[in-house]
């Protein structure tokens, strides 16, 4: 039997050569050009379970792709399963819950939440799909206010690799619910995502540019200044190409008590060149980010790290201020006691990868990370261990592989539930 009989799906299936299949085989990533033996573009549930158990039956190598966001690797020769138009929103005010399908995006969740001035914890792009991007962690500017995104989910619809649909939550298969909040894509295809929306209607947002003159000064200031401002206040420093120092800033508060926060550090940061600090809904205040082609948390940025940053010419460099909330949750995601992480677009400068080797953790988190090679690095080696168990209970032969993957543990151990986080 072919894999288009096999399949018999709801949404189109389409081959090498069929009309259509050279739009859905690419990811975003124009460096990336993948040959799918198929792409299965999902209607339902009901082609998902499909797609796993076509994808089982032929020996084929399987992966999801919503918006292409977090693809990073070629899935040449695989059945690719595009989830786009499973794309249904809604938003339960009463609870404070919004449940979605598995091709949402943010801009979509953000419109429903809204009007009724609640708040889901997104990202930078209302253009990121919502599941990829949570199933990773998912650090949002109201993370050091309410938490990664991923601590807020309460419910996930689940295909698993035996093709089977089930729930995870805290009270049905906690080993799974615990390991899809920031384990990633490796355990399952997520159907639907419920998750809690918070009372944020609006918030004080925006950017303000300086020269690159007083950059060392400023970063100086700032690695002091963040042990001292509330939960409220998300900040990251940009040293762009165009030699500005760019101050981003949501407050999850009152505007006059948000601008008195950060007068001191604008003032360090010398004469202003622009500023688009406003009170704005959240829902419009996406600012975008640095494409991570090096990413590292670190424990303290010391004189010569500030310096090697400084000096980084031709790279966009991003400092970005964690803690708050983040460090006091317990999911899967993430080495959760970072205060910082530095963000450059290429690979920076000899000087700077020595003083990151000194400064940095090594680490890094699943949703910035690009190379498969380095995932057990997004998580603490207790956790990893645990996520490898896991896997091995719900994925045992490895169907859910493809691109920044959890290998399934091969030892007997592997059906014991996870461990408390740590």
């Amino acid at each position: 039997m072919t894999i288009r009989q096999t399949l018999r799906t709801d949404g189109p299936v389409l081959l090498p050569g069929d009309q259509g299949y050279d739009d859905h085989r690419k990811p975003l990533n124009p460096a990336l050009d993948p040959r799918p033996a198929v792409v299965v573009r999902a209607a339902g549930t009901a082609d998902v379970r499909r797609a796993v158990l076509a994808a089982r039956r032929h020996a084929l190598p399987f992966a999801v792709q919503a918006t292409g966001h977090g693809t990073h690797v070629a899935h040449d020769d695989a059945l690719l399963l595009r989830t786009g138009a499973m794309a249904s929103v809604l938003v339960d005010p009463d609870r404070r819950v919004a449940r979605v399908g598995p091709g949402a995006r943010w801009g979509d969740v953000l419109a429903a939440a809204a009007p009724f001035g609640l708040a889901a914890l997104s990202g930078s792009s209302p253009d990121v799909g919502v599941v990829g991007y949570t199933l990773g962690g998912g650090l949002g500017w109201l993370a050091r206010s309410y938490g990664l995104a991923a601590e807020s989910v309460l419910r996930a619809q689940v295909v698993t690799a035996d093709g089977e649909l089930t729930t995870a939550s805290a009270d049905r298969n906690p080993d799974l619910f615990w390991a899809l909040r920031g384990g990633g894509g490796s355990f399952g295809v997520v159907t639907a995502l419920e998750f809690r929306l918070y009372p944020v209607a609006q918030v004080y947002a925006g950017a303000v540019t300086f020269g690159r003159k007083r950059a060392a000064e400023t970063i100086a200031f700032y690695r002091q200044w963040i042990e001292r401002v509330p939960d409220a206040l998300s900040t990251a420093l940009l040293l762009t190409r165009d030699g500005s120092l760019v101050i981003k800033t949501l407050y999850a508060g009152d505007p006059e008590r948000g601008r008195a926060l950060l007068t001191p550090l604008w003032k360090v940061a010398g004469a202003v060149a622009a500023d688009t600090m406003r009170v704005v809904d959240y829902a419009q205040a996406a600012m975008g980010g640095t494409f991570a082609r090096t990413f590292d948390q670190v424990r303290t940025l010391d004189d010569d790290l500030v310096a090697a940053l400084v000096a980084e010419a031709d790279a966009t460099v991003e400092i970005r201020h964690w803690g708050g909330r983040i460090s006091r949750d317990d999911g899967a995601a993430a080495h959760r006691d970072a205060p910082l992480s530095i963000i450059l677009d290429t690979i920076p400068s000899p000087r700077t990868t020595e003083a990151l080797s000194r400064c940095g953790r090594g680490s890094s988190f699943l949703n910035f990370l690009s190379d498969p090679t380095r995932t057990a690095s997004a998580f603490t080696a207790r956790n990893w261990a645990a996520l490898r168990r896991i896997k091995a209970t719900y994925d045992p032969k490895n169907i859910f592989g493809a691109g920044l993957a959890v290998p399934p543990a091969a030892t007997s151990a592997s059906a014991q539930a996870h461990p408390a986080a740590g």
